[in-house]
């Protein structure tokens, strides 16, 4: 091979060399236009769709990430973005069939993985240094954790399936989505003891509210707002705990936040009416 080949080669691999923003748009757009495309197929496909989209975003995630993922963090960096976007998708189709209503959440939806692309990166920096951006990370992947929540379990109450399979279902939503979040106050190589012990009691808690609330005559959107709600308190408390910042003052402020949905939840029960 002569000179001027090897430099060619050279020029196209400097090319082909994306920054990591760069790579982290592309991927971006790739599920942003596949999650547009699935509207053109049968409601019967849904399933399979659902499967395809949390894995794309799962693998995408995986090659934009690397190659600094190792370990664990196949479990805790990968899981927000394969569950938001399979939290967006139920969502998506629920929306009529029109492009006037489901452009804006297809954009919401771009918008949202581009930030869990960010702070994913970011929470893969801090893990090896300190960064001043890793409050704003952790601001945001909690947001966008209590938004998924609330796609997924809305989703599956609203299945009306039997309350064992509910229990079942929210417990495999909650569970994973527990541990990411708690993982990223302690960024540590392996899950601490803390963290699987956390992420167990919230979904233990929450998988008795859904039992509980499946005999409770209550409408599905409340009841995925006060679990969310459980899940934003029961979480965000145990955060602060782990980075030792769980004062008297930051438990009151989630127990109100608490008490002012399960008011909520009380004021709108239809007693007597039976469970909708």
């Amino acid at each position: 091979m002569n000179r001027r080949s090897i430099k060619l080669l050279q020029n196209l691999r400097e090319r082909l060399n994306f920054s990591k923003r760069q790579k982290f748009v592309a991927a971006t757009l790739i599920l942003t236009f596949s999650l547009m495309a699935t509207q053109f197929f049968s409601g019967g496909l849904r399933l399979d769709l659902l499967l395809l989209m949390a894995t794309m975003a799962y693998v995408l995630s995986l090659v934009v990430l690397q190659p600094d993922v190792k370990g664990w963090e196949y479990l805790t960096l990968l899981t927000l973005p394969a569950f938001y976007t399979a939290a967006v998708f139920v969502f998506y189709f629920l929306l009529p069939t029109r492009w006037l209503t489901r452009l804006p959440i297809a954009f919401l939806y771009a918008l949202g993985m581009y930030a869990i692309f960010l702070t994913e990166n970011i929470y893969n920096v801090a893990a090896e240094r300190n960064i001043q951006l890793l409050r704003a990370a952790h601001s945001v992947g909690f947001l966008l954790s209590i938004l998924t929540t609330f796609f997924l379990v809305d989703t599956v109450l609203s299945l009306h399936l039997i309350y064992y399979l509910n229990v079942l279902l929210i417990g495999l939503i909650i569970f994973p989505l527990s541990i990411q979040a708690l993982w990223t106050m302690e960024l540590t190589e392996n899950i601490t003891g803390k963290t699987w012990w956390g992420s167990v009691c919230v979904t233990l808690v929450m998988s008795e509210l859904v039992l509980v609330f499946s005999f409770w005559p209550i409408r599905v959107t409340i009841e995925a707002l006060f679990l969310t709600t459980v899940f934003y308190c029961l979480v965000g408390m145990m955060q602060q705990y782990l980075v030792e910042r769980l004062f008297p003052k930051t438990t009151r402020e989630y127990l109100l936040v608490f008490v002012l949905v399960f008011l909520l939840v009380l004021f709108t029960t239809k007693w007597g009416v039976g469970i909708q």
